[in-house]
């Protein structure tokens, strides 16, 4: 394990590792001490995310006294892979064993940006009561048929049904964000061109259902929330605050 270069800059250092899982070794990164506390975990979106843009984020849960942790899926930032063979369930798959196997038996704080709204939702029905809060930024979910689809080059089966209108309404997500009881945080931007409204309120009302909610409204940001918590560290602090139990 390695510390990364530049993160002395941070309040708390960032280290370095791999994880191997999917037939890939997975870029990863962790804050604060194993056991300290519970465990953020910090999931980026699509395209060109990386957990690059999440150190700022990270070091500040570890200054709240969390173990956090954050890395690259599959054909992103460091990690090996290709982004066209990246899919929804292969998201879940790589979150759980970076979870598994260095996140201890504590609650867990789960941030997802974008796309990663789904694979937080995902996480949560997956680990239950285990889950103590979410932060969904700029949330994405999508329909159940497109959990198994490649992302391809955008011209395949995902981008159809992701074109497809209204395929989202049966998204798995839904459910397991109205079951969820514990912290939920929403955090939009002023402007989202990427996440259609219609999906965003129906986020909204799933975490209104059981969970303890609060909304967070960046209205000079847009749909990379990662680069604004990035370039806006207080915004980052009043997140992290949000989610803590407590």
């Amino acid at each position: 394990m390695s510390e990364i270069q530049g993160s002395t800059q941070l309040p708390h250092p960032v280290r370095e590792f791999t994880v191997d899982c999917d037939g890939e070794r997975l870029s990863a990164v962790r804050a604060g001490d194993p056991g300290a506390g519970p465990t953020a975990v910090l999931l980026h979106g699509a395209g060109t995310g990386s957990k690059e843009r999440l150190l700022p984020l990270l070091s500040a849960f570890a200054e709240r006294g969390c173990h956090a942790l954050a890395f690259d899926f599959s054909g992103h930032g460091r990690s090996t892979g290709h982004l066209s063979e990246l899919s929804l369930r292969r998201r879940f798959e790589q979150a759980v064993a970076v979870i598994d196997a260095h996140a201890g038996a504590g609650s867990l704080l789960l941030t997802g940006f974008s796309m990663s709204g789904q694979t937080v939702a995902d996480l949560v029905q997956h680990y239950g009561h285990r889950v103590a809060s979410v932060g969904l930024c700029a949330p994405g979910v999508f329909a159940a048929a497109a959990w198994d689809e490649p992302f391809g080059d955008g011209t395949g089966a995902f981008t159809g049904i992701l074109r497809t209108p209204h395929s989202w309404r049966d998204s798995p997500a839904l459910p397991a964000l109205r079951a969820f009881e514990g912290r939920a945080v929403l955090v939009t931007p002023g402007t989202d061109t990427v996440i259609p409204a219609e999906v965003t309120k129906a986020v909204e009302e799933a975490l209104c259902t059981r969970a303890q909610f609060s909304h967070i409204e960046l209205l000079d940001a847009q749909h990379q929330l990662e680069l604004w918590f990035r370039d806006h560290p207080d915004n980052g602090r009043e997140l992290v605050t949000e989610l803590l139990p407590g």
